[in-house]
């Protein structure tokens, strides 16, 4: 019942993560800036428009039920998956084929080809689902509201620019801007601030506040996705308690989250590091972070009585037991796992240990699931993951630069990064990137005839090689971790494979002292 929107999540993640964390330019330095931020903004509304269906999805039974019986009724529409996977191909290009200054001389031929490459991705991702007609009778069956609901997530950006007004007023100015500077005397510090242009810093480090990082975004978003959950439960929702006791207080902790998200910032930035503080305040950084603060108010008040009718029905999904979810879901937490460290580590390997906790709290929540696989130890998975992390070693770069940061830790610090490094890496990576690549990708595309395998095994093997610096060893473990898994069947194999490769790495890199291997 999820799968598709997961998937398309994390195809939006990834997008980001190349093109706003890795890619090192600005629209502005493109000459085609309105065109080029027209398309950032559609990686958004794209992320909401997720955001929102989910919470369709989630709380509609009938709707989920609906649309997971029409897609279980769908059946041979693999070309449209090979036109999606075209159209993410050609999104991808212009970072595969040249470097930021290319990105900037020659934009427009990029923005052609990432844009193509979006309308292709969009058009085969719907149309392999279900046929236009199957869209068209599950829209009937929720009734305009939920078209109404999926239009107000897509406008949440427009929102935001509609609300940036407040920002040049007085009240909100002074409230963030003298909320963060208490906070940052209270760390001991000594504060600037400047209000023409908005400045605040410390230590040498200052961040003008553009209105795309105020914290307009968090109140845009709150009030959207508070609309559709209006919409999803009207009828059995205290609307006069919703809207004028939860909205003021959810808006206010918006506001409360924003000024410790900028003081953090300005903090990291003044004593640790000033780009890893300007990446934070990237403008995807705020939309995710207010995301979650906005999806996480709303899981609270789901869970209060206070706002429900007399005699209505508390609804939760629940997820953790869905065998899907479990192949995608901490997929999905890796990847976010991922953006955090990029957006608040100047060496995102320094990071690991809370990409670690991120990856186990997932892992921990579809742990049913995952235990009722078939768990037995394959001789074969055994050797295929030995010639794989033999092969890595082997083949890695000479004389790769030591990772910046270690020698700073002191031994205590050090140890410990190390064994979470180690373990993370030969425990919960393995069962997390298997479960979705292979349990899920390589499944997905297998119908049985053996162009379908090949082709399965070609396209999550791709997909696995664009995760990883070195796309050709990647690409050819992935091949074997698959040959592995289709052997018997089972998932557990790959993962057995996967995780003897990543130890033999990590065993190489903790007696060798090259981190660079993982």
């Amino acid at each position: 019942m999820i799968w598709a929107l997961a998937l398309v999540a994390i195809e939006l993640v990834a997008i980001v993560v190349v093109f706003q964390v890795l890619s090192d330019f600005e629209c502005r330095q493109t000459g085609f800036e309105l065109a080029c931020r027209g398309l950032r903004g559609t990686a958004l509304r794209g992320l909401c428009v997720v955001a929102g269906l989910a919470l369709v999805l989630g709380l509609r039974a009938e709707l989920r039920r609906d649309l997971s019986a029409r897609i279980e009724a769908t059946r041979g529409r693999t070309g449209w998956a090979l036109l999606h996977g075209l159209g993410l191909m050609l999104i991808f290009l212009p970072w595969l084929a040249s470097g930021a200054e290319m990105h900037r001389a020659g934009f427009g031929l990029f923005l052609a080809l990432m844009g193509g490459g979006a309308t292709l991705a969009a058009l085969g991702g719907l149309l392999w689902l279900m046929a236009p007609r199957d869209w068209a009778g599950w829209l009937r069956v929720g009734g305009n509201g939920v078209l109404a609901m999926l239009v107000v997530a897509a406008l949440i950006p427009d929102l935001a620019d509609a609300l940036g007004f407040a920002w040049s007023t007085d009240a909100l100015l002074m409230s963030t801007f003298y909320g963060v500077a208490i906070l940052l005397t209270l760390t001991g510090q000594s504060v600037s601030i400047n209000m023409t242009p908005p400045t605040i810093g410390t230590n040498g480090f200052y961040a003008e506040i553009a209105s795309s990082c105020s914290g307009i975004e968090g109140f845009a978003l709150i009030a959207g996705f508070m609309a559709i959950y209006a919409l999803l439960m009207q009828g059995s929702l205290r609307m006069e308690r919703y809207w004028l006791v939860v909205l003021p207080a959810a808006l206010v902790v918006s506001w409360v989250f924003n000024i410790l998200r900028i003081a953090g910032l300005i903090l990291i930035g003044a004593h640790a590091s000033p780009s890893l503080a300007v990446n934070g305040f990237h403008s995807f950084a705020g939309w995710l972070f207010f995301t979650v603060l906005s999806l996480g108010i709303l899981t609270v008040v789901q869970g209060l009585p206070s706002l429900q009718r007399a005699g209505a029905e508390i609804r939760t999904p629940a997820l953790t037991g869905d065998a899907t979810a479990a192949r995608i879901v901490p997929f999905i937490v890796f990847m976010l796992s991922g953006l955090v460290v990029n957006a608040f580590w100047q060496q995102p390997a320094l990071g690991f240990p809370l990409q670690a906790a991120m990856m186990a709290g997932a892992l921990w929540l579809f742990r049913a699931p995952i235990l009722a696989l078939a768990w037995r130890v394959d001789p074969v998975a055994l050797l295929a993951g030995l010639v794989v992390g033999a092969g890595w070693i082997v083949l890695a770069p000479a004389n790769a630069d030591p990772l910046p940061g270690l020698a700073a830790m002191t031994p205590a610090t050090f140890a410990l990064w190390a064994v979470i490094r180690v373990l993370g890496t030969s425990v919960l990576v393995p069962v997390i990137e298997e479960a979705f690549f292979r349990g899920y990708l390589l499944a997905r595309f297998d119908s049985g005839s053996w162009q379908m395998r090949l082709a399965a095994i070609i396209i999550s093997s791709l997909a696995f090689a664009l995760l990883h610096g070195r796309v050709l060893e990647a690409g050819a473990a992935g091949v074997i971790f698959a040959l592995v898994m289709l052997r018997r069947g089972r998932l557990t194999d790959a993962i057995l494979a996967h995780a003897t490769a990543n130890a033999a790495v990590a065993a190489a890199a903790l007696v060798t002292g090259d981190w660079s291997l993982i």
